[in-house]
């Protein structure tokens, strides 16, 4: 528990690849937030490094290997106990930052070894409020000591203790245009594929056939995407098709022959 003889000192951890024109709003939204800024950078190929340095963050570069791994080896060269966990292409609000201010001024109760907040997405000119995207509850601050980081891709925090709300929004400001949306989707479609092959999942044929329109469907009709207008549609067609890809993929990686074995 922290208290004020024993401050609550935090540690904002980014991951980045090639991230040169949007981490800088990120750092700055960190100002007054964290006590250390450390951006792991996967050897970009721009700027990124450099703007991270020149914010005063502490950079150290990590061979990319999927995003669980990513994430748990920054959080592992945090210098604090507790991390903020921000993306390149998020901001911290600043009702969020107050609220995390009140945390360190206040401490943190008893049992307490991570805050899930709201993240709050824009996309194609406005702030998504449905879709399946809002509130997109993340836990980002936490108890470095008592979590882990498990996935490949949309990778998730296992906490041991109790996980509290805290207020404010994680602002995040997602895919670029469209073509970056279908790009990333394209890109993390092969992890997916091949968890469901790791996984042995089965009737591939009839989930490829099946959950496509059901992913349109719990995004545009059930999750109300239709209420964020022309993002909204995008957002399940998108989705739909991410769902048929990592199926498709899934089945091909399944048909691929054996490699031959060394004599």
């Amino acid at each position: 528990m922290a208290t004020r003889g024993d401050p609550m000192k935090i540690s904002a951890v980014i991951i980045t690849y090639n991230e040169e024109d949007r981490l800088g709003a990120a750092l700055e939204s960190l100002a007054g937030v964290a006590d250390e800024v450390l951006v792991v950078d996967s050897h970009s190929l721009d700027r990124t490094a450099e703007i991270a340095r020149a914010s005063g963050a502490r950079v150290e570069l990590h061979r990319f290997e999927d995003y669980g791994r990513q994430k748990n080896f920054a959080m592992g060269r945090a210098s604090h106990e507790w991390v903020l966990n921000l993306d390149a292409d998020e901001r911290v609000s600043p009702e969020l930052a107050a609220a995390i201010a009140s945390l360190k001024e206040q401490g943190v109760g008893d049992g307490i070894t991570a805050f899930v907040v709201r993240r709050q997405t824009f996309y194609l000119g406005r702030w998504i409020r449905h879709s399946g995207w809002y509130p997109d509850r993340k836990i980002r601050l936490f108890r470095r000591s008592g979590a882990s980081w498990q996935g490949r891709v949309h990778e998730g925090l296992a906490v041991a203790g109790r996980v509290a709300p805290l207020a404010g929004d994680i602002l995040h400001f997602t895919y670029r245009d469209i073509g970056d949306h279908v790009r990333r989707i394209e890109r993390y479609s092969g992890y997916q594929a091949e968890e469901i092959v790791r996984k042995k999942t089965r009737l591939l044929y009839l989930r490829l056939l099946i959950l496509p329109p059901v992913t349109f469907l719990r995004h545009y009709v059930w999750r109300l995407g239709f209420l964020d207008g022309f993002p909204g549609l995008v957002i399940a067609l998108v989705q739909s098709w991410g769902t048929a890809m990592k199926h498709m993929k899934a089945i091909a990686l399944k048909r691929r022959p054996p490699a031959p074995v060394a004599s």
